[in-house]
């Protein structure tokens, strides 16, 4: 498992990278504004728990998309929540991460044969599946 991580975080740094050629913005952003937009995450509390990270830095991320016109917060089902969504203003910061994200797995694919990637994934999400079910 020590290579997964490893790999997660050199994927990461790489995503950064090629980012970082195209945009300010940083990862965590883009991914939260993915999360948001493309997953349909609508709370704050689901976002901290699908991005590892505290409830106060969430928050403090949407203040940034928010204040930068590319999330919304609406009123929720009750006082306590908020509802987040996506503005048009996104939209272009998600296909930069896209863009960037099959680059990416381009990449990826030059060190593995179509069989072996066939394989990985076979595997990962075997992996996913199972981990998935002890939850």
């Amino acid at each position: 498992m020590v290579q997964v991580a490893s790999l997660r975080r050199l994927l990461a740094r790489r995503l950064t990278q090629m980012l970082g050629e195209q945009t300010s913005r940083p990862l965590a952003q883009l991914v939260t504004l993915k999360f948001i937009a493309v997953e349909g995450v609508r709370s704050q509390a689901v976002l901290a728990e699908r991005m590892r990270v505290d409830a106060p830095a969430v928050s403090r991320m949407v203040d940034r998309l928010e204040e930068d016109g590319l999330v919304k917060r609406c009123a929720g089902e009750d006082r306590r929540c908020v509802r987040l969504e996506s503005t048009p203003a996104s939209q272009k910061e998600l296909e930069l991460l896209e863009a960037s994200e099959h680059k990416l797995e381009d990449e990826a694919r030059q060190h593995l044969t179509a069989a072996e990637m066939r394989e990985l994934k076979r595997l990962l999400e075997k992996l996913q599946t199972g981990l998935m079910q002890q939850e």
